[in-house]
């Protein structure tokens, strides 16, 4: 997670940096994102489901995502850094949570002859790298047990398993400009998102694990899309 929001925060540097060297309106704008998606792991949930310690994890995330857009002749070009959390994972009970990082390159087509607005379907290419973690409900082990034995130490810490997966995207945007904010936009985007190959799931030092569950990405996303152009582009 420190990561991906240590790329994020380059990610705006970069951006900002590239604006200042060229202001001139075909220059990219920044886009701030907050949405959705939808994505069954079923088959780690199918081993998790005979586990009475363990929850299955959640089908749902809220999203956020940091970027850029370019049209250009009505060819649109995008770039995101993505993620997501199904906040559902609670330290002191039985519980799991899904988080994940992405990256995604899209290319698309504006259908609307307008300044202000923008209608595009779009595709694209991605990486998704995902963590799955599970907490035990611990709440009837004593504190003294922990102390003194370092078995049982290792028996109630959380269980986690990562999984990455290089995505194709298809989905559409559509976007309105704010008449009084030249530059800033709001809009919407929506696809779907599925992975090239099947993939098993992995230790949390991706290793590589006998007989592991194997999972793919079908998964559905949807956003709200905030574009905006630094100030000192409109001086």
């Amino acid at each position: 997670m420190k990561v991906i929001i240590s790329t994020l925060l380059l990610a705006t540097a970069l951006s900002a940096t590239a604006q200042h060297h060229k202001k001139d309106k075909f220059m990219p704008m920044i886009t701030h994102s907050i949405g959705g998606s939808f994505q069954k792991f079923e088959g780690l949930n199918s081993r998790v489901a005979g586990l009475p310690q363990f929850k299955q994890l959640k089908d749902y995330t809220g999203t956020l995502g940091l970027g850029w857009l370019k049209e250009e002749k009505r060819v649109v070009t995008s770039g995101t850094i993505n993620i997501g959390s199904s906040m559902s994972g609670h330290h002191d009970e039985k519980s799991s949570t899904i988080r994940y990082g992405t990256i995604n390159l899209d290319l698309g087509y504006d259908l609307i002859k307008s300044e202000r607005v923008m209608l595009y379907p779009f595709a694209g290419l991605g990486f998704q790298h995902y963590q799955a973690i599970f907490f035990k409900d611990n709440s009837g082990v004593a504190f003294d047990d922990v102390l003194q034995s370092a078995t049982l130490k290792n028996t109630i810490s959380s269980v986690r398993f990562n999984n990455s997966f290089f995505v194709y995207r298809l989905g559409l945007g559509f976007a309105v400009q704010s008449p009084k904010c030249p530059g800033s936009s709001i809009g919407l985007q929506a696809g779907f998102a599925g992975s090239f190959k099947n993939h098993a799931w992995k230790s949390n030092e991706n290793q590589t694990l006998s007989n592991a569950p194997v999972d793919k990405i079908n998964q559905v996303f949807a956003g709200i899309v905030f574009t905006s152009t630094p100030r000192f582009m409109n001086r």
